[in-house]
């Protein structure tokens, strides 16, 4: 039997005969015989589309390296584990390896490099899109041609370092750096050495936040207009022709940059009246102010300085002549914010002012007076101190107008806090007496009239030792660890 059907049954179309496909009725036709209207078609709005995704570098692609092959991904990253030589010198293999090359520059965000000439930055930079920080060491002059290069190239970069070579000169000139500053955007952070001629400054930039510039000259104009900027490095050569006007640079700083708190600046021109441009300037934020080789400061130029500065936490006044009367207002002015002090090279300093600083502020933690307690002003050479905002060492030459030192000078040095002193150079010092239990960092070097038996150090670990390689034929008697070693 048949099971029941509903409605007739389809006939099966005959063979050869084809079905006629009949056509749809009208939506009026259909609504009149009780039919519901067909489902319309969804339309998607544009904002709801899925968004078009860039093709990616990576798709499964293989290159053949010694008869095998091998993902293309994976010679990227080992071409991005090279230096920008290394990648260069893959390029020139073949067309496959420049591909490789060519992906390994669209992506990088950081280069550093030693050109030769200014052909491989032409060549290299237009490449790196992505470049945000750009190091040179320059073994070539500096041109017009590199630096148009720079500022065509490289539009998102952040950060440029350019230091030169010994034979490399910079040529730069002021209108070339304004250029260069005012068409980088988004340059934050500008480090040049070799700027001997520029000839004058006029800067002005909302994003720049970082400008270190060395070896200047003779600047006829000197205009900062960088309201963003906290931090400020000026270094002036130290020929006797340089005749920067540096009261009318301090005196714009605060208007110009109100937001400043590391300012460093070394010149030989550095006075009372400079430092006194600088107390107008009303930088109350400064945390580290640096003014160094500046022979002409005295206790006048540090009394400035404490009606200026509200919370110093690095002062630095190394090659001035500043005496312990000027170490006696800096320890009044910040016992609780000073962390760093460095008084290089300031021959008015005695050991009642390095004792005076030492005992009135608790927070310090490197105490910098090397070369400052001379009793022979013959034979001396230049060395290496504590000095540098980042706490770098670094090489500062003797300055003419050091007086003699009284001979035989104990110095005594009691510090909870206090992990690096230097008395480099102290060769007034026969007899020395340290106790620091934080101290990590000792610099002796040249204190020739240290006697051996009279370097007391009380200290509880054995950490401190390899600090002492400084003095030959000196017995070292360190009481908290009963240790003894001949250096």
């Amino acid at each position: 039997m048949r099971p029941a059907q509903e409605g007739p049954r389809l006939q099966p179309p005959l063979p050869g005969r084809r079905r006629r496909r009949r056509a749809p009725l009208p939506l009026a036709l259909l609504l009149r015989r009780g039919h519901p209207p067909p489902p319309r078609p969804l339309l998607r709005r544009a904002l709801l589309s899925p968004e078009k995704k860039p093709r990616p570098d990576h798709d499964g692609r293989t290159m053949e390296l010694g008869g095998r092959a091998v993902p293309v991904d994976l010679v990227v990253e080992v071409l991005r584990r090279l230096g920008p030589r290394g990648v260069l010198d893959a390029a020139a293999v073949s067309r496959a390896w420049r591909d490789c090359a060519d992906r390994v520059w669209r992506v990088a965000e950081e280069l550093r490099l030693r050109p030769a000439a200014a052909g491989l930055l032409g060549a290299l930079l237009p490449r790196c899109a992505a470049l945000s920080r750009l190091v040179l060491h320059m073994e070539s002059d500096v041109d017009a041609t590199m630096l148009s290069c720079l500022a065509f190239s490289c539009p998102s970069l952040e950060t440029l370092e350019i230091t030169m070579a010994d034979k490399a000169i910079n040529n730069m000139t002021g209108e070339e750096l304004s250029r260069l500053v005012s068409e980088k955007h988004s340059l934050s952070i500008l480090k040049i050495g070799g700027c001997s001629n520029l000839g004058f400054l006029n800067l002005s930039s909302s994003s720049l936040n970082v400008l270190w510039l060395s070896d200047l000259c003779s600047l006829s104009e000197s205009v900062i207009s960088c309201p963003n900027m906290s931090e400020l490095s000026l270094c002036f050569t130290q020929q006797s022709t340089e005749c920067t006007d540096l009261v009318s640079l301090m005196d714009g700083l605060g208007r110009s940059c109100p937001n400043l708190r590391n300012l460093h600046i070394s010149s030989i021109q550095l006075s009372n009246e400079a430092v006194s441009a600088l107390e107008g300037a009303n930088l109350r934020g400064l945390c580290m102010l640096s003014l160094i080789l500046g022979s002409k400061m005295t206790d006048a130029a540090v009394a400035s300085i404490v009606r200026s500065c509200a919370s110093l936490a690095l002062l630095d006044l190394s090659g001035s002549s500043i005496s312990d009367s000027g170490v006696g207002m800096i320890c009044k002015a910040f016992p609780h914010t000073l962390s760093r002090l460095l008084l290089a090279l300031c021959p008015n300093i005695t050991t009642c002012g390095i004792q005076a600083a030492t005992a009135q502020l608790p927070l310090l933690q490197l105490m910098d007076c090397g070369m400052s307690l001379r009793s022979n002003l013959q034979n001396e050479k230049q060395g290496a101190y504590f000095g540098e905002i980042n706490g770098r060492i670094r090489l500062c030459p003797k300055l003419p107008t050091l007086k003699k030192q009284p001979m035989r000078q104990k110095l005594i040095i009691k510090h909870d806090n206090l992990k690096k002193l230097s008395l480099w150079g102290c060769s007034a010092i026969d007899a020395l007496y340290v106790k620091c239990p934080e101290l990590i960092d000792l610099n002796l070097n040249t204190c020739t009239n240290l006697h051996p038996g009279i370097v007391s150090l009380f200290h509880e670990a054995v950490k401190l030792v390899a600090a002492f390689t400084i003095i030959n034929n000196l017995n070292i008697l360190q009481s908290g660890c009963y240790f003894s070693a001949q250096i």
